[in-house]
């Protein structure tokens, strides 16, 4: 049996409390919690309807309702390219385990069915952004540095 398991609209709370532990963690962070609230209700709606955002999850055993790791991810279609024909693309854009459930393969188990939902949807590629220390979790998965800078713009 595995420990992992879809997240519904009642895991919403706890995804945004993890999601803003991945958030703390990167230099420079917005330390603000006060956007939650905001997104609680469009979290809820997409984890119960949305077939292209996938939410993956472990319990933590010793308090009920409380989550350990996640992830999410995306499925887009984007203009297909020769290792991508048919243009599909997976983005993975939330990993996060509670700092004292590490070290004991959530997040890898999380990513491994992350990965296959990807696969089932017909993503031809998966895209993420690695910090130093996930780095070799997502080597080991067999991701490797692209020459393609991200940029970003806030609307």
């Amino acid at each position: 049996m595995s420990l992992v398991r879809r997240a519904t609209p009642d895991d919403a709370a706890e995804l945004l409390r993890l999601r803003q532990v991945m958030i703390d963690a990167l230099p420079g962070s917005d330390f603000s919690t006060d956007w939650h609230a905001a997104s609680l209700p469009t979290l809820r709606d997409r984890l119960d309807a949305d077939d292209d955002f996938g939410a993956f999850v472990v319990d933590r055993p010793e308090r009920p309702g409380a989550l350990a790791a996640l992830v999410v991810g995306t499925v887009d279609y984007r203009i297909g390219k020769a290792e991508n024909p048919h243009g599909k693309a997976g983005f993975v854009f939330s990993v996060a385990t509670d700092p004292d459930a590490r070290r004991r393969g959530y997040a890898r188990a999380c990513m491994e069915e992350l990965l296959q939902w990807f696969r089932e949807r017909g993503a031809g590629q998966v895209l993420l952004t690695a910090s130093p220390d996930a780095e070799p979790l997502y080597a080991a998965l067999g991701f490797t540095r692209t020459p393609d800078p991200m940029m970003g713009l806030t609307l």
